[in-house]
């Protein structure tokens, strides 16, 4: 089949290798310059099966209304422009049924965990190399967030995720640079759990598809999809409008295929609506710093040796080769381009907290990315109700721990067969798609 993708984040490109694996002639619509140039761009980078889970929950209103209130606040709103995610909002509050959170969080778990297994066939088939580390480290302030984190352990065991409930002296142990002056109640080990660089899995995995068939157009803007036995994808090409084009310039091209699959995140939204499919996907920002280690050999090292996640204000704490990355924060509502200062302080302060003078601050850069979501948990996959439209979209803060298990499991569906995992609940139906 000759199929188009449209988006190269991580999504986009685990979609395109595995189609092009399977034999299909691949196109890939990308608007950026190069894979992985948003979202995927400066993540965590923690695959944390047992944590993937919706933010829709039982209580998590009123949590992130107290959230809400205090200075380093976990979830934020971006201003005026949280007003028009309202019906988003609504949705969501209406997700955080008991019934409902179960079953989306199951749902998420299996997907998780068949990524994860996915995630690790790639890396040794393929011998790709890439910053990874393993181990996860849930920290707990106090004897509250522990409490608090009842629920989750309970989860972990009923779905026989492998994991230790620690001490503080435990995860000093674990975890040498953790700063001692800073208070610690307890932590969960979870040693199968990972961290790795997804934008270089991005570039690694392009190169495979490349290899395999798959082409590439990157600077290429789909303005829009003609559904039908033979979809069409209406593209123009930035790169041939000369520098300082304003994205309306440059030639339009006009392409048939046998399918398309969407992988835009939420910029699928405005090629999805004039198609009358209506998909509740928002723009959820999350913000990360990278900095060079202040020593890089690891015996002397003062940062994490795997990843750490601060439970109290939700932040990761990675380590990415010779490098620190701290990434957290949910902001509804916010603009693109603009840096919330407030968030940043947060990230530099649980990077103080537990690992001062272990990065080069002055080296620092910082990220702001939209993650898709959407208001239930887990993304849509699957055959839309547009012929020959298919989606892989609203993976949230979960994209690179879903991205290799949705990517097969699509890529199955589209070849008719029977996929590895149980799909149900995840298909487009579920959200009228």
């Amino acid at each position: 089949m000759r199929i188009a993708v449209i988006g190269a984040g991580i999504v986009g490109v685990t979609s395109a290798y595995e189609l092009a694996a399977d034999g299909h002639e691949l196109t890939v619509y990308e608007r950026h310059a190069a894979v992985a140039s948003e979202t995927s761009f400066a993540n965590a980078g923690v695959i944390a099966p047992g944590y993937v889970t919706p933010w829709a929950a039982p209580g998590m209103p009123w949590k992130v209304l107290r959230h809400l209130f205090g200075r380093h606040a976990p979830v934020r709103f971006g201003g005026a422009g949280a007003l028009g995610q309202l019906p988003w909002m609504w949705h969501w509050w209406r997700a955080c049924k008991p019934a409902v959170h179960q079953a989306n969080r199951g749902r998420m778990y299996r997907l998780a965990s068949y990524s994860s297994h996915r995630l690790h066939a790639l890396t040794q088939g393929l011998q790709l190399e890439y910053e990874q580390a393993r181990g996860l480290l849930v920290l707990l302030r106090s004897a509250g967030d522990l409490a608090q984190a009842q629920g989750a352990l309970r989860l972990l065991s009923d779905l026989q995720v492998s994991f230790e409930l620690l001490d503080a002296a435990q995860c000093r142990q674990l975890e040498p640079g953790l700063h001692t002056d800073t208070p610690l109640h307890a932590g969960i080990s979870l040693p199968r759990d990972e961290v790795g660089n997804c934008r270089q899995f991005a570039h690694l995995l392009k190169a495979q598809a490349q290899q395999r068939g798959a082409r590439f157009l990157f600077q290429h803007d789909v303005l829009g999809l003609s559904p039908g036995s033979r979809p069409v994808v209406t593209a123009r090409d930035l790169s041939a409008a000369g520098p300082g084009h304003d994205g309306r310039t440059g030639p339009v091209e006009r392409s048939e295929f046998d399918a398309v699959l969407v992988c835009a995140g939420h910029q699928a939204q405005r090629l999805l609506r004039p198609l009358r499919l209506s998909l509740p996907i928002a723009p959820v920002y999350g913000y990360s710093i990278t900095a060079p280690l202040a020593v890089n050999d690891l015996p002397t090292a003062l940062g994490p040796r795997g990843a750490v996640m601060d439970e109290k204000f939700k932040v990761a704490v990675s380590r990415l080769g010779k490098r620190i990355r701290v990434a957290g924060s949910a902001e509804i509502g916010g603009a693109p381009q603009a840096m919330n200062a407030a968030a940043l302080a947060t990230l530099y302060k649980v990077l103080d907290d537990w690992f001062p003078g272990a990065a080069r601050l002055a080296q620092a850069s910082t990220w702001k990315g939209a993650r898709p979501m959407l208001p239930d948990g887990p993304p849509v996959l699957g055959r839309s109700r547009a012929p020959g439209i298919w989606l892989n979209l609203g993976h949230g803060s979960s994209g690179w721990a879903l991205s290799c298990g949705s990517a097969r499991l699509v890529a199955d569906l589209i070849a008719g067969r029977e996929p590895g995992i149980d799909p149900s609940g995840l298909g487009p139906e579920r959200l009228r798609a």
